[in-house]
This record gives C-alpha cells, structure tokens and sequence, in this order.
C-alpha cells in the first residue's frame, strides 16, 4: 500500500486553528478516495502538496458567497471551506456518490458553511447567483466558462485554479470569452516561496 505524504510545513501555516480539521479531512480522502472514486491510486505520495495546499493557497481570493462546479473529492471547495469558515460555499456536484461523500465530509468536519448541492453547473436554478465561482481539474476553459459564468453575479468573478497551460487555455477560449463578457482575464501565479509547486489561478470579471 502506497503511504501517504507527510504533511508539509506550509500546512499548518495556511490553515492556522483550522488544521485538525484540514488533517480530518485529508486523512478521510486519503482512507476512502481510491476506493469511492475520488482520487486515483498513485496520488497518495503527493496528496498534500498536489491536492489539499494547491487548493488551501488560494483561500486569501474569496469572499462572500462562493460555488464551486464539479467539486468532486471537495477539491478545492471542501479544502477552502475548512481555510474560510467567513465565506460561504457552494458545492455543486451531478454525482450521487461524490454527493454522498461530501456530505458525510461536511457532517464529519462541522462546516456550517457549506452546502451540497446536486447538479451539473447549468442545471442551477436561474435565480442562484454567486459572488464568485470556482472550480479545478474540470475541463479545459473553452468548455468551462459556459457553465461557470452564467453562475456568477454582474461584477463578480471567475476564479479557477488550472495548470501549467493556463495562458494557452485562455488563447484557446477567446469566443466563450467575448460571449459572456469576461475582462481583465489573467492568470495569477500563487504560493511562489510558499510551496514546491505554485497554483496558477485564471481570474476574470464577469459583466
């Protein structure tokens, strides 16, 4: 059996008094996530730094009300909901058995400000808007931002956490973008001498 990474340093550090509940939830993931298919069988050496901090650096961008579209495992939702108990978060999932886990993970961690809900991002009521929406590992921008900016309020934002093909996504997205109105599109390189691997995040307005 694979054994999973020790926790970095940077760790405590970004989750402060929230850390027992970062550590719950880890090793939750790292017990059940290949078995529930969350998470695949070679992530557990690099669980923390891949997966739990490469969402957790990103907690200091959100505020308000926050959905974050296909949050599977809880990444980033579940992870920066335990960073941001100020914020209130939105998970939206289509999968019953995702559904299932992050539910138990927000029964188990006592996150009262999070809710679960079931659905695929264009199935959201209308009426439901965000003051920004987040997601990571969806799919690639063009695909994304046609069920992701509909969600969001006129002046909120678009923060998505991608990789190292973040400014290509962003060329390769140019209709979707003129469509639904996105400016100052750019990509934000975060966790520079913080961690190992720094988290890129495409951030836009949405008009």
């Amino acid at each position: 059996m694979t054994a999973l990474e020790i926790e970095p340093d940077a760790a405590a550090a970004l989750f402060g008094d929230r850390i027992d509940r970062a550590r719950q939830f880890t090793a939750a993931l790292a017990a059940q996530g290949e078995e529930r298919g969350l998470i695949g069988p070679l992530e557990l050496p690099r669980l923390w730094t891949r997966h739990i901090l490469n969402s957790a650096i990103a907690a200091q961008l959100f505020h308000g009300s926050v959905a974050d579209v296909g949050s599977g495992a809880g990444l980033p939702g579940l992870v920066l909901a335990i960073a941001r108990p100020d914020v209130q978060w939105t998970l939206i999932e289509p999968m019953e058995r995702r559904v299932t886990w992050l539910n138990e993970q927000v029964a188990s961690l006592q996150l009262d400000n999070v809710t679960v809900l079931r659905a695929r991002g264009e199935e959201v009521p209308s009426d439901v808007r965000f003051d920004i929406v987040t997601a990571r590992a969806v799919s690639a921008l063009r695909t994304l931002i046609p069920f992701t900016a509909p969600l969001v309020r006129d002046g909120g934002e678009l923060i998505l956490l991608k990789g190292v093909n973040a400014e290509n996504e962003i060329t390769g997205a140019a209709k979707p973008i003129k469509k639904f109105k996105l400016t100052d599109v750019r990509v934000e390189v975060i966790g520079e001498g913080v961690l190992a691997d720094v988290t890129r995040v495409v951030r836009a307005t949405v008009r």
